[in-house]
């Protein structure tokens, strides 16, 4: 991410105006750690202070990286439906309700994906380093494709694929409510909730990112309908925040539900949040071949998907 300093100010401070999800803390640690830099140098001081038109870039991701140093990652064989694998990289089908790795606010006993993976990585003999193996991530309640990267040279190559958004993510979710459109496209930045700032929310303000969400019905009955979601962008919590938004919350979303979709959430016993990355298309650095790999549905969600009378193939049925 890039900026420019309009006037005095501290670099800390000034990173924290324009990404209100970030800490102090951690933004003082990235800074100490060379995560940024002034005007194309390394910058180390939190206290530094910018001038008018100084130039601040940083990475968002790697503000973020699994706090290594905090939780011990101890392998764990966690059967990992393996969708995916060359010398490069391993695609898994993530399972729901287990997070991609640590955070600040988990029990330390919690196992993260980053466990299973770096039992995979132990069997095959690849060395583990958890800032370079996930080259994307997923929420915790969502399941699907996850893209694991085996050497930094592979996560490099698959990063710049998320940067130029030459990666394909398509997702299914079942929705309350019956879209009045076939296909639609959501353009409208995310941000933090100005009301609750654990959430995001669809909201312009100065640290608000462009966001770019295109959906297609693939079935609807009664109160609820199945949709296929193609991302544009990569933001937090986006396919969830943009439903929402046009008053089609995911069933089982208990972070971003409206009263309808409560309902149906507990008619229909939902069990997860019904969000699940169907496919992830993308350019395998070691044959420079596009390889499109799809994961199939949990039976939780198949589950929901046949109590609410939907088809994933409804010309068919």
């Amino acid at each position: 991410m890039e900026f420019t300093a309009t006037e005095e100010v501290r670099l800390d401070g000034f990173i924290a105006k324009h990404d209100e999800g970030l800490s102090r803390t951690k933004i003082q640690d990235a800074i100490k750690e060379g995560l940024v830099s002034v005007n194309g140098k390394i910058v180390m001081k939190p206290a530094y202070k910018l001038s008018p038109d100084d130039v601040v870039v940083f990475d968002e991701e790697s503000f973020n990286k699994p706090p290594e140093d905090a939780v011990e990652i101890d392998p764990i064989d966690m059967k990992f439906e393996i969708l995916y694998e060359d010398d490069a990289v391993i695609v898994i089908n993530k399972p729901a309700g287990i997070s991609v790795h640590p955070g600040h606010s988990m029990d330390k006993s919690e196992k993260t994906i980053l466990n299973g993976v770096r039992f995979l990585f132990e069997e095959r003999k690849i060395p583990f380093s958890p800032d370079s193996v996930l080259a994307h991530r997923l929420d915790k309640p969502t399941t699907g494709c996850l893209c694991v990267v085996k050497n930094y040279n592979s996560h490099a190559a698959l990063q710049k694929q998320f940067q130029d958004r030459t990666i394909k993510k398509s997702y299914l979710a079942i929705v309350a409510g019956i879209p009045d459109h076939k296909t639609a496209i959501i353009d409208a930045p995310i941000g933090r909730s100005l009301t609750d700032r654990t959430k995001m929310a669809v909201v312009k303000t100065s640290t608000s990112r462009d966001a770019k969400t295109t959906y297609t019905v693939v079935d609807n009955t009664h109160d609820t309908s199945l949709l296929r979601c193609d991302l544009h962008t990569g933001r937090t919590h986006q396919i969830r925040v943009h439903l929402t938004s046009v008053d089609h919350p995911i069933l089982g979303d208990i972070a971003y539900a409206s009263v309808r979709s409560d309902e149906l959430t507990e008619q229909l016993k939902v069990q997860n949040l019904c969000l699940h990355a169907e496919n992830l298309t993308f350019v395998s650095p070691v044959d420079n071949i596009e390889h499109s790999v799809e994961a199939p549905l949990p039976p939780a969600m198949l589950d929901t998907l046949s109590k609410a009378e939907l088809s994933l193939t409804p010309d068919q049925d």
